[in-house]
């Protein structure tokens, strides 16, 4: 993803693909990621409303993302860094989607501003009302910046909207499966370098402890599994360990990719996780974490195959919330959204599968079988 802030977590954002250079414009019409089929600019002035919906394929089903409100402090100008933003984010969506199994396909929505001062009811039905003008080609749901009770508002003018509450009948808190989806995708990872999905004694470092990081580390302590943690917040140190007070901690992510002995790395909080500097200092050989973009650039994922460090792809292993919101739309059901999750372990085990017979590494395959996907279904 593109980072707001250092202390954004995974609970609620999505992965995107490397950011060419240049302007929104560029990306749009003349870079190999773009060929968005459509972006719409929304204004209500009354509110102080300034939206980007970006759909980029609905070659799958109608576009599924979320909504990101971001004031992007520090760009020259705000409204171009959240056009590339949504641009960029929505393209993820499409790969996240079409490895996730589900009948979506890409889209993502930025309203720009600081939602501690702009956000109001005001803004949320005005922004519903553009999403419900485009007749469900996009549909919304809960992204950094945004949440459950967010979402209840914007629904009361479209119906094109998940991550409710419960009480609003929809599936509350994505951060569930999310986790649950990465636990899957990490005994996928353990099957294929160890033989055996069997968690016991292994030890799992978690950068970033969160609603996601804190439910992960509790599926691993069940599982068997050592737990090393940190977090620049210490509220979510302090509420992981009081839970699980077995849990080590460890100073900084520097001292927590060095751990001796460390078997898998967890980045679930910061984008850009995987990068020059980290990779070389790696002692764990498996990466599979709910962390977005955790490739800082291209080549990175050939440095960690050049280490012998398999890498699962974040937004294949983190895509149970996107799973969850999706059955929101049928009427949620978690115990068919659960199954679902489930099978990012069978499509991690694909991918690692694919990855070995063709000689890439397995970043590259995830994206062979997603625009395969695409492909098909545009060509139906």
């Amino acid at each position: 993803m593109t980072d707001v802030t250092s202390a954004v977590s995974a609970d609620s954002a999505d992965s995107i693909p490397f950011a060419p250079s240049g302007s929104a414009l560029d990306i749009l019409f003349r870079s190999e990621q773009g060929g968005h089929e459509q972006v719409v600019l929304c204004q209500d002035r009354a509110s102080g409303l300034k939206a980007v919906i970006a759909i980029h394929s609905t070659a799958l089903g109608p576009a599924l993302g979320g909504t990101r409100f971001h004031a992007y402090p520090g760009a020259a100008v705000p409204e171009e860094a959240a056009l590339r933003d949504a641009l960029n984010l929505a393209r993820g969506m499409s790969y996240k989607n079409a490895m996730a199994g589900l009948e979506h396909g890409g889209g993502k929505a930025v309203i720009i501003g600081d939602p501690a001062t702009l956000k109001s009811e005001e803004l949320l039905l005005a922004y519903g009302r553009f999403v419900a003008s485009l007749g469900g080609r996009y549909v919304t749901a809960c992204d950094v910046g945004t949440y459950v009770a967010d979402m209840d508002v914007v629904a009361r003018e479209c119906r094109w909207t998940t991550g409710r509450s419960p009480e609003q009948g929809g599936a509350g808190d994505s951060s569930v499966l999310t986790a649950f989806g990465v636990f899957q995708g990490m005994r996928a990872a353990a099957v294929h370098r160890w033989g055996s999905d069997d968690l016991t004694g292994r030890t799992v470092g978690i950068a970033g402890v969160g609603k996601v990081g804190h439910l992960l580390a509790g599926h691993l302590i069940e599982a068997g599994a050592e737990v090393v943690v940190t977090d620049v917040r210490q509220e979510s140190v302090d509420r992981l360990t009081g839970a699980h007070p077995g849990v080590r901690v460890v100073a900084d992510t520097e001292a927590l990719i060095r751990t001796e002995g460390l078997d898998i790395y967890a980045p679930c909080a910061l984008g850009g996780a995987l990068n020059d500097r980290t990779v070389p200092a790696l002692t764990a050989s498996i990466v599979c974490g709910a962390a977005n973009n955790q490739l800082d650039h291209p080549g990175v994922e050939k440095d960690l195959a050049d280490r012998g460090i398999l890498y699962a792809p974040d937004y294949v292993v983190n895509s149970g919330g996107v799973i969850q919101v999706a059955d929101e739309l049928h009427g949620f059901v978690f115990a068919r959204a659960k199954a679902k999750a489930e099978g990012i372990h069978a499509t991690t085990l694909e991918i690692f599968e694919r990855a070995e017979a063709e000689g890439v590494p397995p970043a590259v395959a995830a994206d062979r079988i997603a625009e395969a996907r695409m492909a098909a279904a545009a060509a139906r």
